[in-house]
């Protein structure tokens, strides 16, 4: 956090608490998100998980610290979610989802991310709750989007979600350029004279003790 603050300018700065930073007790969320923002720098902290949170999230901004939600797919708990799967298909898992989103909004997030689940159910949380919802797989209905920095620029390629749209190539445009250095180096063509520094035949000679 404190390296991406350094050159981030006036950018706002979330950072996302890590797992099991936040979810053993309220002192603990309490001190860690404080290192975070005073240490840190960031201005806000983000958090996963929905009702079973609420205490955490309602101590932090109490004590001044803008808090963004998290449900859905949560990253950080996606093995007991049975893997990285679309969350809220059933009409029952919709309802735990929405009534996560009220919770978390009467707790005090000011904004919401909702991960990987139906766009009906997105559209649903973001007309019930007051404070911008962000998607990330959840549809068009959201407020606004978001997306992994390495999807987006194709750094990332054994797999790609669903609503991952891939902006450009560049993890094939990085494997191609390093594979012609090294191709290059091996056969002798890289360094070129037009890469390489050099002295005075008067100079170099003087090395050897000439005149």
């Amino acid at each position: 956090t404190k390296a991406v603050c350094r050159g981030a300018g006036q950018s706002f700065i979330l950072t996302d608490m890590p797992f099991m930073s936040y979810q053993v007790s309220v002192s603990q969320a309490l001190e860690n998100a404080a290192q975070l923002v005073q240490a840190g720098g960031c201005q806000a902290v983000k958090v996963e998980g929905g009702v079973e949170i609420v205490p955490q999230v309602q101590a932090l901004v109490r004590a001044g610290i803008p808090v963004c939600g998290h449900i859905g797919l949560t990253p950080q708990s996606a093995t007991a979610l049975s893997g990285y799967k679309v969350q809220g298909r059933t009409a029952q898992a919709a309802r735990k989802l929405i009534d996560d989103a009220r919770a978390l909004e009467q707790a005090g997030v000011f904004m919401l991310v909702l991960e990987c689940i139906p766009a009906q159910v997105a559209e649903h949380i973001t007309s019930q709750v007051a404070m911008p919802t962000i998607g990330i797989g959840a549809g068009a209905p959201c407020n606004g989007q978001v997306l992994v920095f390495h999807d987006v620029l194709g750094l990332f390629e054994r797999f790609t979600p669903k609503f991952v749209k891939q902006y450009a190539a560049l993890g094939k445009t990085a494997r191609d350029a390093l594979a012609t250095y090294a191709q290059e180096v091996r056969s002798g063509i890289f360094p070129g004279p037009e890469h390489t520094f050099s002295m005075s035949d008067e100079e170099a000679r003087r090395i050897y003790g000439g005149e």
